[in-house]
């Protein structure tokens, strides 16, 4: 299940600068990261340290954008609290596709708006209730945003 507190919250990493000393190459090798990189970063795995990237060519996997480096990490490192808000909205569904998988807690200090032709089911750790659509996460984001 996806949790999110919103505003200023302790102990919490900054997604890309803990990829940056903490990833590992086997994680690359997920179908389900492959997925979110494709998806976020138009950009795919080759194999080893090499993703191709459409605008940049080969890259490393430090190379690619700060919000796929989170949703890696979010994925990765569930027992963490990430500061998602270095994704940006297209990484909104693969939050709820991870939480959906895992149990994970981010922290937003923006509004990400999390559309989805589906319900879900997020819980909103500052005001102790889950939402389960995308008018009832606005209306409690807005409180605290």
């Amino acid at each position: 299940m996806l949790k999110i507190i919103f505003g200023d919250c302790e102990h919490v990493a900054y997604g890309p600068t803990y990829f940056k000393y903490n990833y590992e190459l086997s994680w690359l090798s997920d179908p389900f990261v492959q997925k979110m990189i494709e998806a976020v970063d138009h950009s795919r795995y080759v194999e080893g340290s090499i993703i191709e990237s459409e605008v940049l060519g080969p890259i490393p996997p430090e190379r690619l954008s700060g919000g796929v480096q989170t949703l890696i990490m979010i994925y990765e490192r569930p027992e963490k609290i990430f500061d998602a808000t270095s994704c940006g909205p297209n990484c909104a569904e693969w939050l709820l596709e991870i939480g959906k998988k895992k149990d994970v807690t981010v922290n937003l200090n923006y509004f990400m708006p999390l559309k989805s032709d589906e319900e879900f089911c997020v819980y909103i750790e500052n005001a102790e209730c889950f939402v389960h659509n995308y008018e009832e996460y606005a209306m409690v984001a807005l409180d605290y945003l």
